[in-house]
């Protein structure tokens, strides 16, 4: 009979859905499984996949001076191979011009950490007679491993020397390919999706490149303004290579939360020894005085309308891919967290992890 048949399969389907749903174990198996697996792959291919993002950024970063060459009506090869020739020609220009005074820079930190390890170490001697506090491990030795194991932490997913050489040999090839066939690679990408998602993946993407564009520029532009105000107070407070220094405080405040402390340390450290402590004292309330002006008013004027990230997704994203990639990924944590919330915002089944990660 139709109805009988009718009423046992849906029957069986009905048991089907039960077994798919059931209390939900299998899901989340399933869900653990497939991210782990997404880490693993980050983690052991962070080398390649950093490459990549770096590169990604970079051709957003020259993107704009393609554009204005090709206005002047140069083919788009050209126009990017100028681009790309500009960008390695400044990336020359500071190395030469720096490398001096980053040289005789690291002699003085060099020096600076022996002094400050002996008025630790005087000071911990002195305070062992009061409260037989045990000794401190300030020898040579301990500071070497602590060293290491920072500069481990930090440049871990730089790579080597040699790999870094040859991942940077790779970069200026990938930046140049990424401008001259942008526009293929973004319709080629959008024909791997079935026709009824095209256009979300189209809008997706589209999203996508304008926050990146805005988070990198953005940087760029409130970069330089800190390093600017930066140099020119230190400058005035007379401080040891202040046109270096000024520069790399102003660049490593942009890092979120952690930027206003690494900021801090150049002024300490060229200041040590070689200007009173009311210079010191200035240099401080200088750099945390920008900081706060950066992330009150820059951030939300210039990124905040494009990542529209909460702070705990922040310092979720920051934790999570600096222990993947080192310091490569707390560089690109965040533009890589606000991608992740522009793909999540345009699946409906991935909804509620985007808001999740909103503000």
């Amino acid at each position: 009979m139709p109805g009988d048949e009718i009423k046992v399969f849906e029957a069986q389907l009905g048991e089907t859905t039960l077994l798919r749903s059931g209390d939900g174990r299998p899901h989340w198996a399933l869900s653990a499984i497939g991210i782990a697996t997404i880490l693993g792959l980050c983690y052991w291919g962070e080398l390649v996949l950093s490459t990549m993002m770096v590169s990604v950024l970079l051709a957003f970063i020259l993107a704009p001076v393609v554009d204005l060459l090709m206005r002047l009506r140069l083919p788009r090869g050209v126009a990017a191979f100028i681009a790309v020739v500009l960008l390695l020609a400044l990336v020359g220009a500071g190395v030469v011009y720096f490398s001096s005074q980053a040289l005789s820079f690291a002699q003085d930190v060099a020096r600076y950490a022996g002094k400050i390890r002996a008025e630790l170490r005087t000071f911990w001697e002195k305070a062992e007679s009061f409260g037989g506090l045990t000794p401190a491990p300030f020898s040579n030795e301990s500071n070497s491993e602590a060293s290491g194991n920072l500069t481990t932490l930090v440049f871990r997913g730089f790579g080597s020397v040699t790999q870094g050489l040859v991942v940077g040999s790779f970069i200026p090839f990938l930046v140049y390919f990424m401008l001259t066939w942008q526009h293929h690679v973004r319709s080629a990408t959008v024909m791997l999706f079935g026709l009824e998602n095209r256009h979300t993946a189209y809008v997706t993407l589209g999203l996508i490149s304008a926050m990146i564009r805005s988070f990198m520029v953005g940087n760029l532009l409130i970069g330089l303004f800190l390093g600017t105000v930066s140099t020119v107070a230190f400058g005035i407070l007379q401080f040891p290579f202040f046109y270096f220094v000024g520069f790399v405080s102003g660049f490593l405040s942009l890092i979120p939360y952690l930027g206003v402390l690494l900021a801090l340390l150049p002024p300490l450290i060229v200041g040590f020894g070689h200007v009173p402590s009311e210079a010191i004292i200035g240099s401080l309330l200088t750099v945390a005085g920008m900081h706060v002006i950066a992330l009150n008013v820059l951030y939300p004027k210039f990124l905040g309308p494009r990542l529209q990230l909460n702070p705990l997704a922040v310092t979720i994203a920051l934790l999570v891919w600096g222990w993947l990639w080192g310091g490569m990924g707390l560089v690109l944590a965040i533009p890589i967290t606000a991608a992740m919330k522009i793909i999540f915002d345009h699946i409906h089944a991935l909804r509620p992890y985007g808001a999740w990660l909103g503000e």
